[in-house]
């Protein structure tokens, strides 16, 4: 334990992924990190009863680890899960159902399509138990990736890669009516916006960051946007420019699950839920529920116990009576407790949540934030014992609560636009 303490202080504070070794140097556990000093430091600060079971046993055959810096979560992601699939640690594999595991496949289109698959869509077992891809799948896809262990990671990957390289992704071959088109995740290649060439491009600035050559790329984006000035192709150098630029600044920090390891040191779980109301002009209002759990120094979100709300009285632009809706909705499931209740909204949306617990007979500290993701300092508003969360992660929940919120509103919108558009065809 004195050579891990040693090894601890030393650490750097930038993502990257982590390997555990018992005594005969052989691997247990490989994760991610985006703060590698704060993640790894957390399995060893803390008291052996302060562990859950699972890691007790692993964490007490540790004696060594070995750590890879990288510039982002996203490279972090897709290295630790290549070494995954190369190594198999036993914890990593522990419990894990190999058919739910996640595959990236390519399509063999003119402009390829990136679609993720389980398992079971892409192989059968033949009689020695061994892997045969089928022979549909090799017809239709040039390349799989994989597997993934969570597809919720994958997707979050992929949302990632596509505002920056982005693709089109649905069987129909056209633009019509596509949202993804109209807000530029979709370059529109069957609208003659892109050349077969540069979409080509795309598809393959996305597989080389998969692979781990971001590097590469970003030298190569360089060279083809300067050589693209130099033939007064503005436009297009611009493109490379902001394609640098995007793959230079990656927000991915939602990529970041935490572990079901770290107790508080009162020997708990933190669960705060955070709450937001997303709608354009009272339509298609919606309401979202977010989870960030862990010690209340490494709180991270946990994406697996997200919910969202399809708003069913009519609220009429008012914010308060949605979030009470989805608030008493909410309660009325049986789910984990939450030991704090964030709400995007103020005052307002805190004096309605002090009283609708109080008539369901329900004891949660709750704190309200002015409204406005941009607001630089934080206007709070609370009610009972409210754990000492910092403001950065309090700021970081309640964006992450209107993304979400804001995804699945954009998603209903997409399905009305589309639904008139059919009307009127009609």
């Amino acid at each position: 334990m004195s050579n891990i303490k040693a090894k601890l202080k030393s650490l750097p504070s930038s993502p990257g992924v982590y390997q555990f070794f018992d005594q005969n140097q052989k691997l247990l556990y490989i994760g991610k990190a985006a703060n590698l000093k704060s993640r790894v430091g957390s399995y060893f600060a803390l008291n052996k009863n302060e562990w859950s079971r699972p890691i007790e046993q692993l964490i007490s055959k540790v004696v060594d680890f070995k750590v890879k810096k990288t510039e982002t979560v996203l490279e972090a992601y897709f290295l630790e899960q290549k070494l995954i699939k190369k190594h198999q640690p036993k914890y990593n594999i522990l419990g894990k159902d190999d058919k739910s595991a996640s595959f990236l496949v390519i399509t063999k289109e003119e402009f390829p399509r990136l679609l993720i698959k389980r398992q079971t869509d892409l192989y059968t077992i033949n009689p020695t138990k061994e892997l045969v891809l089928k022979s549909s799948v090799k017809k239709a896809y040039r390349k799989i990736y994989g597997p993934y262990a969570s597809k919720h990671s994958l997707l979050t990957a992929l949302k990632i890669l596509r505002k920056i390289f982005p693709y089109h992704n649905r069987p129909q071959k056209s633009e019509e009516g596509c949202l993804s088109f109209q807000i530029g995740l979709c370059p529109g290649p069957y609208a003659g916006k892109i050349s077969t060439e540069d979409y080509q491009k795309n598809i393959r600035s996305i597989e080389t960051v998969i692979k781990g050559g971001k590097k590469k790329l970003l030298r190569e984006l360089e060279k083809e946007m300067t050589q693209l000035s130099k033939n007064q192709l503005f436009e297009k150098a611009a493109i490379k420019r902001n394609q640098l630029f995007a793959l230079q600044h990656i927000q991915d920090v939602a990529l970041i699950k935490d572990n079901p390891l770290i107790k508080t040191s009162n020997g708990k779980i933190l669960r705060v839920e955070a709450y937001d109301i997303s709608h354009l002009s009272g339509e298609n209002t919606v309401g979202s529920m977010i989870v960030f759990s862990g010690t209340i120094e490494n709180l991270q979100p946990d994406k697996s116990q997200y919910r969202k709300f399809k708003i069913k009285k009519n609220a009429n632009s008012n914010d308060i009576l949605a979030m009470q809706e989805v608030l008493a909705r909410r309660f009325k499931n049986n789910w984990a407790k939450p030991d704090l209740i964030l709400l995007d909204g103020g005052l307002a949306q805190l004096n309605m949540a002090k009283k609708l617990l109080a008539e369901l007979t329900i004891k949660i500290p709750i704190l309200a934030v002015a409204k406005g993701p941009k607001r630089k300092n934080l206007d709070l508003y609370s009610f009972g014992i409210v754990p000492k969360i910092k403001n950065q992660v309090i700021a970081q929940m309640r964006d992450e609560a209107h993304r979400f919120a804001a995804s699945y509103h954009r998603h209903l919108r997409q399905n009305s636009f589309s639904k008139k558009v059919k009307k009127l065809k009609n």
